[in-house]
């Protein structure tokens, strides 16, 4: 229920308490100010305006650029089921219908009492244990008929949400193979107890000698990055962990901070060492809302166990802290400088580069940004040396990838392999049957066939930031690349014309397509997008946008092919079909009820 004005001035001055009046956690405010008051009105935004002294237009703009922001209400509950493709296979799409029906409510709006408003979101990081849907932004799993009608029950009854079944919200790990970082048994301590014995210099020189590269997909070798930035002239420094892993397929990261929480501050913790940071900062995705509580506890556990804060394990000097950043449903927030300018609180809009973040990040100062996996290796590099860890894998690809296998599977869940394993390896592994495609690294990766399933995971090779979907001879290729550029069009943040254009004109060839308006014209122009998105946008988003097209087109054509319904060009508007659901609601199919141009073609 929404407060009165007492109360939502009483959640405004919480949120600025909480955060000290601090105008760089704008978004962590207006995220609880949310919370506490189930939108953001004038009036909070009023007199957020007045206590931060800063434009009004600043505030609205911050919160019009996340997704999870609302600044009209959006109903008491706020449900939003998971779009990804691996959730449209598991029938999502039918359950929101009926969802919408059992509560009389349409899609995208709000219900007339107020009460709930129903619509979907990209991928939510539940590919394992899907269909998946938020509730006012925490992750329901596994979601059927059966449940749907429960929660209208619950939802007809206003029942608070904290009074819902526990087991609603059961997010299980689901980890199927383990080897040397999901299988580390460490203490926590032990990491950092081996780097201080070797000191700060020792314990880049090991992360060197490692050959450990960014987990996140683009590789940059991780000992480098942290030597640059702790060269680079700055009064601070600071040491970012990227868990907005928002690529749709992707879900490992939400395993390691559940069970591996240790581990990844650990290896933030080594780095503030190496660079001399005093401050770091974990950028959440919102949607893993859910973990909030359990990582401020282990950060809590950490701190008194003199982990963290001044004077760590007894080391004068050695002071730093962890904060957590929550998200607010913005995939290019993934991208390391749109990730800063979020946490500046700003619009997440990525930067120009150069500079890049190791010398002028996080207020202008030296910053590493690493991303969650990245953080967990530096702790066994730490503990048993950078030869040793050099020595796993292949020469050029260092240690071990962690996988997040989903889709057609007996057995999806994460899956973690030494560099070097093979595409089939891992199909055998998790129960896959008559396999057509997989998609490596998500909507931005590469789509494989089956003739190249010998192909291996490693910098190398195929590169990944460990998304891997499994699609089987009854998926229609063309349908998986229309959902991925959906996809893209609606995370584009808008700040570059040929991305924003260039991907809505690229998700309007495929809906014609789809609509059977498409001809050989359309794959000329889907040609020319992909060169346009690839020499003049502002950042990978559109760099990458045509990926999953031009893949698919070259690998799985009859896709395409039963589309193509005419050989020269046709337009995308045909107003005798647009006429169709006027003739099915007035029940007439007569040569009147139809349009027709002179010649007896439509047009």
């Amino acid at each position: 229920m929404t407060p009165g004005p007492q109360g939502v001035a009483q959640a405004v001055d919480a949120a600025l308490a909480r955060h000290r009046g601090d105008a760089h956690y704008i978004l962590q405010m207006l995220r609880e100010i949310q919370e506490a008051c189930d939108w953001i009105s004038p009036e909070a935004i009023d007199r957020l305006q007045q206590a931060l002294r800063l434009p009004r237009t600043k505030i609205e703009g911050v919160a019009g650029f996340y997704a999870f922001l609302y600044t009209r209400p959006r109903g008491q509950y706020r449900i939003l089921f998971s779009d990804n493709i691996t959730d449209r296979m598991l029938g999502n799409l039918e359950l929101l219908d009926y969802m919408c029906r059992q509560l009389w409510v349409e899609r995208g709006k709000t219900s007339e009492d107020a009460l709930v408003s129903i619509d979907t979101t990209s991928c939510t990081g539940m590919c394992d244990q899907g269909p998946a849907l938020l509730v006012n932004n925490y992750a329901i799993t596994r979601v059927s008929r059966q449940r749907v009608d429960e929660m209208c029950e619950l939802i007809r009854n206003k029942v608070a949400l904290a009074a819902w079944p526990r087991e609603y919200f059961r997010v299980e790990d689901q980890v199927r193979r383990k080897d040397v970082l999901l299988g580390d048994d460490s203490a926590p301590g032990d990491a950092l107890a081996a780097a201080i014995a070797r000191g700060a210099h020792g314990l880049v020189e090991e992360i060197k000698l490692s050959n450990l590269r960014g987990r996140g997909g683009a590789g940059f070798a991780t000992g480098l990055k942290w030597e640059a930035c702790r060269n680079a002239p700055g009064e601070a420094r600071y040491v970012v962990c990227n868990a907005d892993e928002g690529e749709p397929g992707t879900f490992k990261d939400r395993v390691l901070l559940a069970a591996h929480a240790d581990m990844v501050f650990e290896g933030m913790t080594l780095c503030a060492l190496a660079i001399g940071a005093g401050k770091g900062m974990l950028y959440l995705r919102g949607e893993y809302r859910y973990l909030l509580d359990h990582l401020d506890a282990v950060l809590e556990r950490r701190r008194r166990a003199k982990l963290l804060g001044a004077g760590i394990l007894g080391l004068p000097g050695f002071d730093f802290d962890i904060a957590i950043h929550l998200g607010a449903g913005a995939y290019v927030c993934g991208e390391e400088s749109a990730l800063i300018e979020s946490l500046e609180g700003k619009r997440g809009t990525p930067r120009n580069r150069p500079p890049y973040p190791v010398t002028q990040g996080y207020l202008g100062q030296p910053t590493v940004v690493n991303n969650v996996e990245t953080f967990a290796a530096c702790c066994l590099v730490a503990r048993r040396g950078g030869a040793w860890y050099a020595g796993v894998g292949t020469g050029a690809s260092a240690g071990t990838k962690i996988l997040s296998v989903s889709g057609d599977c007996a057995r999806p869940g994460l899956y973690e392999y030494p560099y070097g394993v093979t595409v089939q390896e891992v199909l055998q592994a998790c129960g896959a049957n008559e396999t057509q495609a997989v998609q490596v690294s998500g909507p931005s990766g590469v789509c494989l066939a089956a003739a190249e399933f010998g192909r291996r995971i490693a910098f190398e090779d195929i590169p990944t930031a460990g998304a891997f979907m499994v699609f089987d001879r009854s998926r229609d290729m063309f349908e998986v690349a229309r959902n991925f550029v959906h996809f893209f069009a609606h995370e584009s943040c808008g700040f570059c014309t040929p991305c924003r254009v260039g991907t809505s004109l690229l998700r309007n060839l495929m809906d014609k397509l789809n609509n059977g308006h498409g001809s050989l014209y359309d794959f000329v122009e889907i040609k020319k997008l992909n060169r346009i998105l690839q020499s003049m946008s502002h950042c990978g988003l559109g760099h990458t946008a045509c990926n999953p097209v031009l893949d698919t087109i070259a690998k799985f054509r009859p896709a395409y092919e039963r589309r193509l319904q005419h050989k020269e060009f046709k337009p995308a508007f045909d107003l005798d079909w647009a006429l169709e659901p006027a003739r099915q609601m007035t029940g007439r199919d007569d040569a009147g009820a139809h349009f027709y141009a002179g010649s007896g073609e439509d047009t």
